[in-house]
């Protein structure tokens, strides 16, 4: 999976936004926390959802539990607004 061209990126005083910029149906913009812009920066390349655990359970303090139902609300959320291509 990966995050869509249509949608980019921005930092703006240490706050990840999330712009749709192609013809999507989603005309907003999405405010990540740390973690949700941990995960987007993961889908800029090809990616599976299973990496992002391991690459998150790698940088966080937190068990894998806790870490892989946040990874899965954190995409469910990405493809409702159809963000990401799989």
């Amino acid at each position: 999976m990966k995050l869509k061209s249509d949608f980019i990126t921005q930092e703006i005083d240490d706050t990840q936004f999330l712009v749709p910029v192609g013809a999507e149906s989603f005309s907003g913009i999405v405010r990540s926390n740390k973690t949700a812009a941990f995960i987007v920066d993961c889908l800029k390349e090809e990616t599976t959802e299973e990496a992002i655990v391991d690459k998150m359970c790698a940088k966080y303090d937190a068990d894998r539990a806790t870490i892989a139902a946040d990874v899965k609300k954190i995409l469910d959320t990405l493809r409702k607004i159809n963000a990401i291509e799989e």
